[in-house]
């Protein structure tokens, strides 16, 4: 016995599977990565710094988590694969000790108009169970209290071939919760004729104002040339039966032209080509277009609600599931808390876990009913982590893109608190981030530059968070950088009053918005800052004839063939230019068009596909991937072809359209403003797909920095900005208002708070708890009173700074 005891104390040798506790990473070259190489520890919160554009999210994201990805896809059946989007290995020689990856990023959620936080987050799926189950009257299963589903009903008759085959009479009915009117989508929309065409004219007179419709092209020809009516008589003048042919036929097969066509009424035409997209994605001249002739008004029949009149009377203690949704979250988790109901229990539970996560990560301020698209990146992303709360799953991978994102100083401290449970729970948690904060918290620190684009890419620093801070890194450098208040600040011009302001949860708010200063609006994450300054100032009546130019942080539109150079229309006058020094066609020097590349049409590689595995993309051998035709690259301009001007960083182009034979001020007006705005490193053919969140919403601030505008509006510039970075930014913002603009930031950086020349301040709270003004005034007053949360915050962050 005694045996036994002594040979239990002896400690056993280690066992082999527990020596994989690095993720290693060798010769990563992906993007502008510089044959990294890194250990990683597994089971450690682990963040990634460095300037925007050093390689972060090339390392983090396009190398291990996308490669964590693509060997999960492997492992299903090559049926199952084909129905999955592929994915390319990554440019990296060893990949070792992935686990399972699990992104939470910042991509905003899909636009569709029935998408919303409840549906998004499986919360409505068991609100949708718990009423079929309690709800009185009963009304039938889930589907009926879903505005997803339609109800159908059916007749006929069906032969089964088996045995004696017989046919017998059927019939089918599924009883759903979708409002008939506007479809489950809430709203309905209304088209404006006046905006459409101009009843005193003739089609053959271009009474048609739509884009897209002029004269000549085949949509109008379609008209035109219909034969349902006259052409060369005026709209106002046509019968009943002429008037709902143009406005209202249903399609019909004709020929044209020679050409077989199909004709539509003009309204279904319109709703088809235009109301189902969405409406972020359509080009500007269109978006303006049907802002102007189409109105969205709260559905008639449903109130908005986009439920059927049989979902919305079925109640729990008064309660409908419409009123339910409508809820601000941390009230519906109140009442749910209040249901006790034993069939029901498990399901009650997980609700309740559900919402109490909302509410925990600082989201309890939305509704259920909120649609997915109006949420702002970091919103998004924190609706993402939701699913991930309360997850069983250990040892896995998260992968999170500046998670703090739209986060008040105040909530940040909350988010720590949730990356540092998941690290508890045994997994490895890897971030990318800016904010000091979140990296004092580091148990591990990757620190990647020294510089942007081609001057970044390499590993400046790995360790502590003490070592780096006395690392002599970028990073390290400025980690304890603080702003310090203005001395002086600058005297309003005049001010833009806002009366009665009830955009969402703002509660009848009166401001006056100074003019000719930096005014920085702020105040906790649902605090209503948005709806101040988005639904009263950008498109409120208070905007009207000062010219405001909104700058918010929705997403690029563009291809893989889209780039800086394309976006901001410089490349317009370098092909003039390069048209006029050797006598040609502009169009030659157009990689879409003329001059492209007829191997590759002017993508620069080859994509070849193959099925269910990833495809493959190799450099074009016809063009070595400069993308143009061989016989474009003979002409020169300043002794450079056009490949080679695209492959120039916009420093080293605004040098060379300065001056000498290559002098183009317009070209060089346009590389300014991508200096200005800290993009010099850029290379002004890079596709856009490849540039990073904080790089795109400078890359608009430049393209919109030409615009006559007498008010810009900006949504947290300093999203994906490194601290070193966010000096160069009050710098720009400084040099706008000193040259007679007035500037409008929504912030939460103290900074940039620090550096105003006035301060709104909304709150206390969020939601309901929110909506009012709690402080306005000079950042000085703000820290001297600490009357607001973010009044505290700001004295702690300034009481720093020597």
């Amino acid at each position: 016995m005694s045996k036994a005891k002594k040979a239990d104390t002896r400690s056993p040798a280690p066992h082999v599977a527990d020596s994989h506790d690095l993720i290693r990473v060798h010769g990563a070259r992906e993007n502008n990565l510089k044959d990294v190489s890194i250990e990683i520890p597994k089971r450690r919160l682990t963040v990634f710094t460095g300037v925007s554009g050093s390689g972060k999210s090339s390392l983090v994201f396009d190398t291990i988590a996308a490669e964590s990805q693509r060997l999960i896809n492997e492992t299903y059946s090559a049926f199952v694969q084909g129905f999955m989007p592929t994915l390319a290995r990554p440019e990296v020689d060893v990949l070792d000790g992935l686990t399972t990856a699990i992104i939470v990023d910042q991509q905003r959620m899909g636009g569709d108009p029935r998408s919303t936080v409840g549906t998004a987050t499986d919360a409505n799926a068991m609100l949708r169970i718990l009423f079929s189950r309690l709800g009185k009257p009963h009304i039938g299963s889930p589907n009926a209290f879903s505005f997803n589903v339609a109800s159908i009903r059916a007749s006929g008759a069906i032969t089964v071939e088996r045995g004696a085959a017989k046919t017998e009479k059927v019939t089918f009915t599924r009883t759903g919760g979708m409002c008939p009117r506007c479809e489950g989508r809430g709203a309905v929309s209304d088209i404006d004729l006046t905006q459409l065409f101009d009843d005193s004219k003739s089609l053959a007179e271009g009474a048609l104002t739509i884009p897209g419709y002029k004269p000549g092209g085949w949509n109008y020809r379609l008209y035109s040339a219909s034969g349902f009516y006259d052409p060369d008589k005026p709209i106002r003048g046509y019968t009943k039966k002429e008037l709902h042919d143009f406005l209202h036929r249903e399609p019909t097969r004709m020929k044209i032209a020679g050409i077989n066509m199909t004709y539509e009424g003009l309204i279904p035409r319109i709703q088809k080509s235009f109301l189902a997209k969405d409406r972020e994605g359509m080009q500007p001249h269109v978006r303006e277009f049907v802002d102007r002739a189409v109105t969205f008004t709260a559905c008639p029949e449903c109130g908005g609600t986009r439920l059927s009149e049989a979902a919305r009377s079925s109640r729990i203690g008064g309660i409908s599931i419409a009123d339910a949704c409508a809820m601000q979250i941390s009230d519906l988790a109140a009442w749910v808390r209040g249901l006790d109901e034993p069939s029901v229990a498990p399901l009650l539970a997980s609700l309740r876990q559900t919402l109490d996560s909302f509410v925990e990560i600082g989201l309890g301020y939305l509704s259920l009913d909120r649609p997915a698209g109006t949420l702002s990146g970091g919103e998004a992303q924190r609706v993402k982590m939701i699913r991930h709360l309360g997850s069983s799953l250990t040892d896995t991978t998260y992968v999170f893109d500046e998670p703090t994102t739209g986060l008040h100083p105040h909530d940040i401290q909350r988010m720590n608190d949730l990356l540092l449970r998941l690290r508890d729970k045994g997994n490895t948690v890897l971030v990318v981030e800016h904010k000091p904060e979140v990296i004092a918290i580091a148990d591990h620190v990757v620190d990647l530059g020294p510089g942007a684009g081609a001057a970044g890419g390499t590993v400046c620093f790995e360790g502590t968070v003490q070592g780096l801070r006395a690392s002599g890194t970028t990073t390290g450098r400025h980690f304890d950088d603080r702003a310090a208040l203005k001395e002086t600040v600058r005297e309003p011009t005049g001010t833009l009053p806002i009366r009665g302001a009830t955009t969402h949860n703002l509660r009848d708010v009166d401001v006056d918005i100074p003019l000719g200063v930096l005014v920085v609006v702020t105040g906790v994450a649902g605090s209503g800052k948005s709806s101040l300054v988005h639904g009263s100032l950008v498109n409120g009546s208070a905007a009207a004839g000062t010219g405001v130019v909104s700058i918010d942080q929705g997403a690029i539109r563009g291809s893989r063939r889209s780039n800086p150079a394309t976006y901001t229309g410089l490349l317009d006058p370098i092909r003039k230019a390069f048209a006029k020094a050797n006598g040609v066609k502009p169009a030659l020097f157009s990689a879409n068009s003329e001059g492209a590349c007829p191997t590759c049409n002017g993508a620069g590689v080859i994509y070849t596909d193959l099925a269910m595995m990833a495809g493959v993309a190799t450099p074009c051998e016809e063009c070595e991937g400069k993308r143009f035709e061989a016989s474009v690259l003979h002409h020169h301009l300043g002794g450079r072809d056009i490949s080679e001007v695209l492959a120039m960083s916009v420093t080293e182009a605004e040098e060379f359209f300065g001056a000498g034979e290559a002098r183009t001020p317009a070209a060089h007006r346009i590389l300014g403003r991508l200096a200005d705005v800290g993009l010099g490193y850029l290379t002004l053919g890079q596709p856009l797909t490849t540039l990073s969140g904080g790089e795109r919403q400078r890359l608009k601030l430049a393209t919109h920095m030409a615009e006559e505008g007498g008010v810009y509006v900006l949504d947290e510039p300093t999203t994906g900005l490194h601290l070193a970075d966010v000096e160069q930014l009050l710098g720009l913002l400084d040099r706008l208002v000193d040259s007679g603009k007035s500037v409008v930031v929504i912030e939460h950086h103290q900074a940039v708070m620090a550096h105003a020349d006035w301060i709104v301040d909304l709150g206390p709270g969020a939601g309901h708890d929110g909506g009012r003004i709690v402080f306005e005034g000079a950042p000085a007053d703000l820290v001297a009173a600490r009357s607001t949360v973010t009044g505290e915050h700001l004295a702690a962050y300034v009481g720093t700074s020597g």
